[in-house]
Protein backbone atom coordinates (compact mmCIF):
# COMPACT_ATOMS: atom_id res chain seq x y z
CA UNK A 1 0.00 0.00 0.00
CA UNK A 2 2.89 2.47 0.67
CA UNK A 3 4.30 1.76 -2.64
CA UNK A 4 1.33 2.30 -4.10
CA UNK A 5 0.72 5.77 -2.28
CA UNK A 6 4.12 6.63 -3.93
CA UNK A 7 3.82 5.62 -7.28
CA UNK A 8 0.40 7.34 -7.72
CA UNK A 9 1.57 10.88 -6.36
CA UNK A 10 4.57 11.11 -8.17
CA UNK A 11 2.46 11.77 -11.45
CA UNK A 12 0.81 14.71 -8.96
CA UNK A 13 3.81 15.76 -7.32
CA UNK A 14 6.32 15.36 -11.27
CA UNK A 15 4.41 18.93 -12.25
CA UNK A 16 6.30 22.52 -13.16
CA UNK A 17 3.66 23.83 -10.86
CA UNK A 18 3.98 21.50 -7.41
CA UNK A 19 7.68 21.32 -7.70
CA UNK A 20 8.54 25.38 -8.34
CA UNK A 21 6.30 26.19 -5.46
CA UNK A 22 7.25 24.06 -3.19
CA UNK A 23 10.81 25.54 -3.72
CA UNK A 24 8.98 29.09 -3.66
CA UNK A 25 7.76 27.91 0.12
CA UNK A 26 10.69 27.08 1.19
CA UNK A 27 12.18 30.72 0.09
CA UNK A 28 9.34 32.26 1.77
CA UNK A 29 9.33 30.10 4.79
CA UNK A 30 12.74 30.77 5.32
CA UNK A 31 12.50 34.45 5.17
CA UNK A 32 9.48 34.95 7.56
CA UNK A 33 10.95 32.22 9.76
CA UNK A 34 14.60 34.55 9.28
CA UNK A 35 12.16 38.22 10.51
CA UNK A 36 11.71 38.56 14.28
CA UNK A 37 8.41 38.05 14.92
CA UNK A 38 6.58 36.24 12.23
CA UNK A 39 7.44 32.05 11.76
CA UNK A 40 6.04 29.55 9.91
CA UNK A 41 2.41 30.11 11.04
CA UNK A 42 2.77 33.75 10.32
CA UNK A 43 3.59 32.38 6.90
CA UNK A 44 0.93 29.54 6.47
CA UNK A 45 -2.06 31.72 7.67
CA UNK A 46 -1.05 35.14 5.14
CA UNK A 47 -0.76 32.80 2.07
CA UNK A 48 -3.47 30.59 2.83
CA UNK A 49 -5.70 32.39 0.54
CA UNK A 50 -3.27 32.23 -2.79
CA UNK A 51 -2.70 28.21 -1.76
CA UNK A 52 -6.16 27.31 -1.95
CA UNK A 53 -6.82 28.11 -5.57
CA UNK A 54 -3.61 25.98 -6.94
CA UNK A 55 -4.04 22.35 -7.63
CA UNK A 56 -4.30 20.25 -4.60
CA UNK A 57 -0.05 19.15 -4.36
CA UNK A 58 0.78 22.16 -5.43
CA UNK A 59 -1.19 23.95 -2.34
CA UNK A 60 -0.14 21.79 0.16
CA UNK A 61 4.08 21.49 -1.17
CA UNK A 62 3.20 25.13 -1.01
CA UNK A 63 2.76 25.21 2.07
CA UNK A 64 3.92 22.91 3.71
CA UNK A 65 7.30 24.24 2.48
CA UNK A 66 7.09 27.66 4.17
CA UNK A 67 6.41 25.47 7.40
CA UNK A 68 9.57 23.70 6.74
CA UNK A 69 11.64 26.65 5.82
CA UNK A 70 9.93 28.74 8.62
CA UNK A 71 10.81 25.54 10.98
CA UNK A 72 14.32 26.23 10.19
CA UNK A 73 14.20 29.95 9.29
CA UNK A 74 14.73 31.22 12.89
CA UNK A 75 18.37 29.82 13.32
CA UNK A 76 19.54 32.42 10.89
CA UNK A 77 18.47 35.19 13.23
CA UNK A 78 19.17 33.98 16.07
CA UNK A 79 22.76 33.07 15.36
CA UNK A 80 23.28 36.24 13.24
CA UNK A 81 21.25 38.79 15.62
CA UNK A 82 21.20 36.87 19.13
CA UNK A 83 17.55 36.65 18.41
CA UNK A 84 15.26 34.12 17.73
CA UNK A 85 13.23 34.86 14.52
CA UNK A 86 10.48 31.97 15.71
CA UNK A 87 10.36 30.43 19.39
CA UNK A 88 11.61 27.34 17.95
CA UNK A 89 15.28 28.82 17.52
CA UNK A 90 15.20 29.87 20.96
CA UNK A 91 18.11 26.78 21.84
CA UNK A 92 20.28 27.73 18.78
CA UNK A 93 20.78 30.94 20.63
CA UNK A 94 23.33 28.57 23.44
CA UNK A 95 25.67 27.65 20.35
CA UNK A 96 24.64 29.17 17.86
CA UNK A 97 25.81 33.07 18.52
CA UNK A 98 28.87 32.01 20.24
CA UNK A 99 29.98 30.26 17.16
CA UNK A 100 29.44 34.08 15.05
CA UNK A 101 31.02 35.78 18.00
CA UNK A 102 34.16 33.48 17.13
CA UNK A 103 33.81 34.40 13.53
CA UNK A 104 32.26 31.13 12.39
CA UNK A 105 28.71 32.73 11.44
CA UNK A 106 28.86 30.65 8.27
CA UNK A 107 29.66 27.50 9.58
CA UNK A 108 26.71 27.85 12.01
CA UNK A 109 24.11 28.56 9.13
CA UNK A 110 25.44 26.25 6.92
CA UNK A 111 25.62 23.49 9.97
CA UNK A 112 21.93 24.96 11.09
CA UNK A 113 20.56 24.36 7.65
CA UNK A 114 22.20 20.59 6.80
CA UNK A 115 21.11 19.41 10.76
CA UNK A 116 17.53 21.06 9.92
CA UNK A 117 17.15 19.30 6.48
CA UNK A 118 18.25 15.79 7.61
CA UNK A 119 16.35 16.18 10.71
CA UNK A 120 13.50 16.55 8.49
CA UNK A 121 14.40 13.94 6.08
CA UNK A 122 14.21 11.78 9.16
CA UNK A 123 11.20 13.25 10.02
CA UNK A 124 10.22 12.42 6.65
CA UNK A 125 11.12 8.75 6.76
CA UNK A 126 9.48 8.18 9.68
CA UNK A 127 6.36 9.61 8.91
CA UNK A 128 6.18 7.54 5.36
CA UNK A 129 7.61 4.27 6.79
CA UNK A 130 5.92 4.79 10.47
CA UNK A 131 3.14 6.55 10.70
CA UNK A 132 0.47 4.25 11.57
CA UNK A 133 2.14 2.96 14.53
CA UNK A 134 3.31 5.96 15.83
CA UNK A 135 -0.38 7.60 15.43
CA UNK A 136 -1.46 4.56 17.49
CA UNK A 137 1.23 5.42 20.23
CA UNK A 138 0.38 9.28 20.25
CA UNK A 139 -3.48 8.38 19.98
CA UNK A 140 -2.93 6.28 22.96
CA UNK A 141 -1.79 8.85 25.53
CA UNK A 142 -4.24 10.44 27.76
CA UNK A 143 -3.59 13.54 30.38
CA UNK A 144 -1.57 11.42 32.97
CA UNK A 145 0.71 10.62 30.54
CA UNK A 146 1.02 14.51 28.92
CA UNK A 147 1.05 16.03 32.50
CA UNK A 148 4.33 14.11 33.61
CA UNK A 149 5.65 14.54 30.08
CA UNK A 150 5.51 18.45 30.63
CA UNK A 151 7.16 17.68 34.30
CA UNK A 152 9.92 15.86 32.18
CA UNK A 153 10.15 19.33 30.23
CA UNK A 154 10.45 21.29 32.99
CA UNK A 155 13.37 19.32 34.45
CA UNK A 156 15.22 19.58 31.30
CA UNK A 157 15.10 23.51 32.21
CA UNK A 158 17.78 22.94 35.18
CA UNK A 159 20.48 20.87 32.47
CA UNK A 160 19.76 24.04 29.38
CA UNK A 161 20.02 26.73 31.77
CA UNK A 162 23.43 26.81 32.43
CA UNK A 163 25.11 28.37 35.32
CA UNK A 164 23.27 28.63 38.36
CA UNK A 165 20.29 26.04 38.09
CA UNK A 166 18.37 27.78 40.88
CA UNK A 167 18.03 31.07 38.64
CA UNK A 168 17.27 28.22 35.46
CA UNK A 169 14.41 26.95 37.71
CA UNK A 170 12.99 30.58 38.83
CA UNK A 171 13.18 31.60 35.40
CA UNK A 172 11.04 28.41 34.92
CA UNK A 173 8.86 29.24 37.30
CA UNK A 174 8.45 32.65 36.00
CA UNK A 175 7.22 31.35 32.95
CA UNK A 176 4.55 28.91 34.11
CA UNK A 177 3.05 31.77 36.25
CA UNK A 178 2.97 33.62 33.16
CA UNK A 179 0.83 30.61 31.75
CA UNK A 180 -1.83 30.87 34.32
CA UNK A 181 -2.72 34.62 33.32
CA UNK A 182 -6.64 34.48 31.39
CA UNK A 183 -9.24 32.73 31.29
CA UNK A 184 -9.48 29.46 33.28
CA UNK A 185 -10.38 26.38 31.13
CA UNK A 186 -12.61 24.72 33.46
CA UNK A 187 -14.18 27.14 35.23
CA UNK A 188 -14.29 30.43 32.75
CA UNK A 189 -13.19 32.20 35.84
CA UNK A 190 -11.03 34.89 35.02
CA UNK A 191 -7.05 34.73 36.56
CA UNK A 192 -4.93 37.74 36.82
CA UNK A 193 -6.27 40.01 34.18
CA UNK A 194 -6.92 43.00 36.23
CA UNK A 195 -9.90 43.69 34.62
CA UNK A 196 -8.69 43.70 31.41
CA UNK A 197 -9.92 42.40 28.25
CA UNK A 198 -7.32 42.17 26.27
CA UNK A 199 -5.41 40.00 28.94
CA UNK A 200 -8.59 37.26 28.78
CA UNK A 201 -6.28 35.34 26.43
CA UNK A 202 -3.06 35.41 28.35
CA UNK A 203 0.35 36.99 26.48
CA UNK A 204 0.62 35.77 22.80
CA UNK A 205 3.91 33.59 22.97
CA UNK A 206 5.64 35.72 20.11
CA UNK A 207 5.14 39.02 21.60
CA UNK A 208 6.79 37.70 24.59
CA UNK A 209 9.21 36.03 22.76
CA UNK A 210 10.28 38.80 20.85
CA UNK A 211 10.35 41.34 23.65
CA UNK A 212 12.00 39.04 26.04
CA UNK A 213 15.16 38.43 23.01
CA UNK A 214 14.66 41.09 20.70
CA UNK A 215 14.10 44.10 22.64
CA UNK A 216 16.27 43.26 25.32
CA UNK A 217 19.46 42.38 23.20
CA UNK A 218 18.57 45.90 20.91
CA UNK A 219 18.69 47.77 24.13
CA UNK A 220 22.11 46.07 25.31
CA UNK A 221 23.48 46.94 21.84
CA UNK A 222 22.22 50.62 21.93
CA UNK A 223 24.18 50.74 25.23
CA UNK A 224 27.38 49.64 23.76
CA UNK A 225 29.79 52.30 21.78
CA UNK A 226 30.75 50.55 18.76
CA UNK A 227 27.09 51.98 16.67
CA UNK A 228 29.34 52.84 13.91
CA UNK A 229 31.90 50.01 13.94
CA UNK A 230 31.42 47.29 11.32
CA UNK A 231 32.34 44.17 11.73
CA UNK A 232 34.87 42.22 10.08
CA UNK A 233 33.02 39.37 8.96
CA UNK A 234 33.97 37.19 6.01
CA UNK A 235 31.13 36.63 4.03
CA UNK A 236 31.53 32.29 2.42
CA UNK A 237 28.83 29.76 1.50
CA UNK A 238 29.09 27.25 3.30
CA UNK A 239 29.24 24.44 0.45
CA UNK A 240 29.05 20.50 1.31
CA UNK A 241 31.62 21.20 3.51
CA UNK A 242 28.75 22.33 6.47
CA UNK A 243 27.04 18.72 5.67
CA UNK A 244 30.49 17.44 6.82
CA UNK A 245 30.76 19.18 9.68
CA UNK A 246 26.87 18.20 10.64
CA UNK A 247 27.35 14.77 9.92
CA UNK A 248 30.63 14.87 12.00
CA UNK A 249 28.02 14.74 14.87
CA UNK A 250 25.83 11.61 13.49
CA UNK A 251 24.96 10.21 17.04
CA UNK A 252 23.59 12.87 18.02
CA UNK A 253 22.13 13.78 15.25
CA UNK A 254 19.85 10.86 14.78
CA UNK A 255 19.08 11.18 18.36
CA UNK A 256 17.83 14.82 18.17
CA UNK A 257 15.94 13.56 15.48
CA UNK A 258 14.35 10.77 16.86
CA UNK A 259 13.41 12.96 19.92
CA UNK A 260 11.76 15.76 17.31
CA UNK A 261 9.69 13.18 16.03
CA UNK A 262 8.51 11.68 19.07
CA UNK A 263 7.55 14.97 20.42
CA UNK A 264 6.00 16.05 17.00
CA UNK A 265 3.97 13.04 17.16
CA UNK A 266 2.90 14.26 20.31
CA UNK A 267 -0.35 16.63 19.74
CA UNK A 268 0.22 19.81 21.74
CA UNK A 269 4.27 19.25 22.20
CA UNK A 270 5.45 20.86 19.75
CA UNK A 271 9.29 21.82 18.21
CA UNK A 272 10.27 24.09 21.06
CA UNK A 273 9.77 21.39 23.60
CA UNK A 274 12.19 18.81 21.32
CA UNK A 275 14.45 21.59 20.50
CA UNK A 276 14.98 22.11 24.38
CA UNK A 277 15.33 18.27 25.10
CA UNK A 278 17.38 17.08 22.79
CA UNK A 279 20.04 20.62 23.76
CA UNK A 280 19.58 19.25 27.34
CA UNK A 281 20.71 15.09 26.67
CA UNK A 282 23.00 16.13 23.81
CA UNK A 283 24.87 18.78 26.52
CA UNK A 284 24.12 15.45 29.14
CA UNK A 285 26.42 13.04 26.79
CA UNK A 286 28.70 15.79 25.35
CA UNK A 287 32.27 15.08 26.39
CA UNK A 288 34.07 18.23 28.58
CA UNK A 289 35.88 19.87 26.00
CA UNK A 290 32.76 20.02 23.68
CA UNK A 291 32.23 23.32 25.75
CA UNK A 292 28.22 23.36 25.28
CA UNK A 293 27.23 26.93 26.01
CA UNK A 294 30.46 28.28 24.36
CA UNK A 295 29.74 27.61 20.57
CA UNK A 296 29.60 24.00 20.14
CA UNK A 297 28.40 22.87 17.10
CA UNK A 298 26.85 19.56 18.46
CA UNK A 299 24.32 21.98 20.66
CA UNK A 300 23.03 23.56 17.19
CA UNK A 301 23.20 19.87 15.64
CA UNK A 302 20.82 18.99 18.52
CA UNK A 303 18.47 21.70 18.33
CA UNK A 304 18.01 22.30 15.06
CA UNK A 305 17.32 18.56 13.37
CA UNK A 306 14.91 18.43 16.68
CA UNK A 307 12.54 21.13 15.30
CA UNK A 308 12.92 20.37 12.01
CA UNK A 309 12.31 16.51 12.50
CA UNK A 310 9.33 17.61 14.57
CA UNK A 311 7.49 18.84 11.16
CA UNK A 312 7.12 15.24 10.17
CA UNK A 313 5.96 13.78 13.41
CA UNK A 314 3.41 16.64 13.38
CA UNK A 315 2.09 15.39 10.29
CA UNK A 316 1.83 11.81 11.04
CA UNK A 317 -1.23 12.38 13.81
CA UNK A 318 -2.63 15.40 11.59
CA UNK A 319 -2.99 12.97 8.67
CA UNK A 320 -3.53 9.68 10.08
CA UNK A 321 -6.24 10.91 12.87
CA UNK A 322 -6.87 14.46 11.88
CA UNK A 323 -5.72 15.42 15.34
CA UNK A 324 -3.47 18.64 14.51
CA UNK A 325 0.06 18.65 16.45
CA UNK A 326 0.75 22.33 16.69
CA UNK A 327 -1.11 25.34 15.02
CA UNK A 328 0.67 25.02 11.96
CA UNK A 329 0.14 21.96 11.57
CA UNK A 330 -4.03 22.93 12.29
CA UNK A 331 -3.68 25.62 9.25
CA UNK A 332 -2.24 22.32 7.25
CA UNK A 333 -5.76 20.52 8.06
CA UNK A 334 -7.48 23.58 7.36
CA UNK A 335 -5.99 23.86 4.05
CA UNK A 336 -6.59 20.06 3.08
CA UNK A 337 -10.62 20.33 4.16
CA UNK A 338 -10.91 23.55 2.35
CA UNK A 339 -9.70 21.39 -0.54
CA UNK A 340 -12.01 18.73 -0.42
CA UNK A 341 -10.50 16.32 1.38
CA UNK A 342 -11.11 14.44 4.98
CA UNK A 343 -7.89 13.96 6.87
CA UNK A 344 -7.72 10.65 8.68
CA UNK A 345 -8.26 6.91 7.74
CA UNK A 346 -10.49 7.98 4.67
CA UNK A 347 -7.50 9.89 3.34
CA UNK A 348 -5.28 6.76 3.31
CA UNK A 349 -8.23 4.43 2.06
CA UNK A 350 -10.11 6.61 -0.59
CA UNK A 351 -6.96 9.21 -2.10
CA UNK A 352 -3.64 7.35 -1.48
CA UNK A 353 -2.63 9.12 -4.30
CA UNK A 354 -3.05 12.62 -2.24
CA UNK A 355 -1.32 10.93 0.53
CA UNK A 356 1.81 9.73 -1.37
CA UNK A 357 1.89 13.30 -3.22
CA UNK A 358 1.91 15.07 0.36
CA UNK A 359 4.75 12.67 1.33
CA UNK A 360 7.09 13.43 -1.31
CA UNK A 361 6.57 17.22 -1.55
CA UNK A 362 7.54 17.05 2.45
CA UNK A 363 10.53 15.73 1.15
CA UNK A 364 11.24 17.50 -1.64
CA UNK A 365 10.69 19.95 0.78
CA UNK A 366 13.69 19.30 2.86
CA UNK A 367 16.08 18.66 -0.29
CA UNK A 368 15.34 22.27 -1.27
CA UNK A 369 16.26 23.36 2.14
CA UNK A 370 19.82 22.79 1.97
CA UNK A 371 20.42 24.00 -1.68
CA UNK A 372 18.24 27.04 -0.71
CA UNK A 373 19.89 27.51 2.62
CA UNK A 374 23.05 27.16 0.98
CA UNK A 375 22.57 29.54 -2.07
CA UNK A 376 21.24 32.67 0.31
CA UNK A 377 23.49 32.28 3.09
CA UNK A 378 25.89 34.95 1.65
CA UNK A 379 23.03 37.13 1.63
CA UNK A 380 22.05 36.71 5.59
CA UNK A 381 25.64 36.94 6.98
CA UNK A 382 26.34 39.69 5.15
CA UNK A 383 23.71 41.70 7.34
CA UNK A 384 26.39 41.14 9.97
CA UNK A 385 28.53 43.55 8.08
CA UNK A 386 26.21 46.55 8.59
CA UNK A 387 26.96 48.99 10.90
CA UNK A 388 24.17 48.43 14.48
CA UNK A 389 23.54 52.05 13.99
CA UNK A 390 21.56 50.93 10.74
CA UNK A 391 20.79 47.42 11.69
CA UNK A 392 19.39 47.98 15.44
CA UNK A 393 16.15 50.68 13.58
CA UNK A 394 15.11 47.65 10.55
CA UNK A 395 15.45 45.08 13.53
CA UNK A 396 13.13 46.98 15.68
CA UNK A 397 10.90 48.20 13.04
CA UNK A 398 10.62 44.22 11.76
CA UNK A 399 9.98 43.08 15.25
CA UNK A 400 6.99 46.05 15.68
CA UNK A 401 5.46 45.11 11.91
CA UNK A 402 5.82 41.36 13.03
CA UNK A 403 4.43 41.34 16.33
CA UNK A 404 1.52 44.17 15.46
CA UNK A 405 0.52 41.70 12.44
CA UNK A 406 0.00 38.84 14.84
CA UNK A 407 -3.97 40.05 16.03
CA UNK A 408 -3.55 43.44 14.59
CA UNK A 409 -3.80 44.77 18.50
CA UNK A 410 -1.78 47.97 20.10
CA UNK A 411 -1.57 45.53 23.19
CA UNK A 412 0.95 43.00 21.70
CA UNK A 413 3.35 45.62 20.89
CA UNK A 414 2.76 47.07 24.75
CA UNK A 415 3.41 43.47 25.85
CA UNK A 416 6.70 43.09 23.50
CA UNK A 417 7.89 46.45 25.13
CA UNK A 418 6.48 45.00 28.46
CA UNK A 419 9.31 41.78 28.02
CA UNK A 420 11.69 44.16 26.47
CA UNK A 421 12.52 45.53 30.22
CA UNK A 422 11.36 42.32 31.85
CA UNK A 423 14.64 40.31 29.49
CA UNK A 424 16.52 43.46 30.50
CA UNK A 425 16.03 43.03 34.09
CA UNK A 426 16.52 39.18 34.30
CA UNK A 427 19.90 39.54 32.11
CA UNK A 428 21.54 42.38 34.27
CA UNK A 429 20.49 39.81 37.15
CA UNK A 430 22.24 37.40 34.88
CA UNK A 431 18.85 35.27 34.73
CA UNK A 432 18.69 32.91 32.03
CA UNK A 433 15.58 33.83 29.29
CA UNK A 434 14.97 30.88 27.55
CA UNK A 435 13.78 28.93 30.69
CA UNK A 436 10.65 31.62 30.86
CA UNK A 437 9.66 30.52 27.49
CA UNK A 438 9.78 26.50 27.93
CA UNK A 439 7.57 27.43 31.04
CA UNK A 440 5.08 29.68 29.36
CA UNK A 441 5.01 27.07 26.46
CA UNK A 442 4.36 23.38 29.21
CA UNK A 443 2.20 25.59 31.74
CA UNK A 444 -0.98 25.12 29.70
CA UNK A 445 -0.10 21.21 29.46
CA UNK A 446 0.64 20.73 32.09
CA UNK A 447 -1.98 22.53 34.32
CA UNK A 448 -4.53 21.66 31.69
CA UNK A 449 -3.69 17.63 31.51
CA UNK A 450 -2.95 17.51 35.05
CA UNK A 451 -5.85 18.60 36.36
CA UNK A 452 -8.11 15.92 33.35
CA UNK A 453 -5.77 13.31 35.47
CA UNK A 454 -6.73 13.95 38.88
CA UNK A 455 -11.16 14.54 37.79
CA UNK A 456 -10.75 10.74 36.16
CA UNK A 457 -8.89 9.39 38.92
CA UNK A 458 -10.34 7.45 41.81
CA UNK A 459 -7.56 7.47 43.80
CA UNK A 460 -5.59 10.76 43.63
CA UNK A 461 -2.34 10.91 42.07
CA UNK A 462 -1.54 7.13 42.22
CA UNK A 463 -3.26 7.41 38.17
CA UNK A 464 0.00 8.71 37.27
CA UNK A 465 2.10 4.92 38.76
CA UNK A 466 -1.00 2.97 37.84
CA UNK A 467 -0.70 3.54 33.95
CA UNK A 468 2.47 1.95 32.52
CA UNK A 469 3.68 4.65 29.90
CA UNK A 470 3.04 7.52 32.79
CA UNK A 471 5.02 5.21 35.45
CA UNK A 472 7.91 4.67 32.86
CA UNK A 473 8.14 8.90 32.61
CA UNK A 474 7.96 9.01 36.17
CA UNK A 475 11.25 7.32 36.68
CA UNK A 476 12.43 8.93 34.04
CA UNK A 477 12.03 12.14 36.04
CA UNK A 478 13.15 10.47 39.27
CA UNK A 479 16.51 9.56 36.87
CA UNK A 480 16.43 13.29 35.59
CA UNK A 481 16.58 14.73 39.19
CA UNK A 482 19.32 12.03 40.79
CA UNK A 483 21.54 12.60 37.78
CA UNK A 484 20.91 16.62 37.86
CA UNK A 485 22.23 16.16 41.91
CA UNK A 486 25.21 13.93 41.03
CA UNK A 487 26.12 17.00 38.05
CA UNK A 488 25.99 19.54 40.63
CA UNK A 489 27.90 17.66 43.51
CA UNK A 490 30.18 16.75 40.74
CA UNK A 491 31.18 20.31 39.34
CA UNK A 492 31.04 22.01 43.44
CA UNK A 493 33.82 19.09 43.79
CA UNK A 494 35.20 20.10 40.44
CA UNK A 495 35.42 23.83 41.19
CA UNK A 496 36.59 23.51 45.14
CA UNK A 497 39.58 21.03 43.80
CA UNK A 498 40.54 24.15 41.24
CA UNK A 499 40.28 26.53 44.04
CA UNK A 500 42.86 24.65 46.30
CA UNK A 501 44.89 24.21 43.30
CA UNK A 502 44.80 28.16 42.38
CA UNK A 503 45.68 29.07 45.72
CA UNK A 504 48.51 26.76 46.03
Amino acid sequence: MLVESLASGFHLFLTPVAIGLTFVGILIGLLVGALPGLGPLMGIILLLPVAIALPPVAAMGFLIAIFVGGSCGGSISAILLRIPGTPLAAATLFDGYPMAQKGRASDAIGIAISASAIGGLFGGVVLIFASPLLARFASGFAPPEYAVLAITGLFAIAVISGGSLVKGLISGCFGLLLATIGTDEFSTGYRFTFDSHHMLNGFHIVAVVVGLFAISEMAYQIMGRDLLKMPNVKVARPGLYSIVLTLKHWKNLLRSSGIGVFFGALPGAGGVISSFTSYAIAKAWSKEDEKYGEGAEGGVVATESANNATVGGTLVPSLALGIPGDASSAMLLGALIILGFVPGPILFEQQPDMVGGIFLVYMASNIFLLIAGILITPLFVYVLRIPKLYLIPIVLLLCSIGTFALQASVFDLMVMLGFGLVGILFRAANYPLSPIVIGLILGPILENNLRRALLISREGYWIFLERPVSATLVAINVLLIVGAVVYALRNRRKTAVETEQNTA
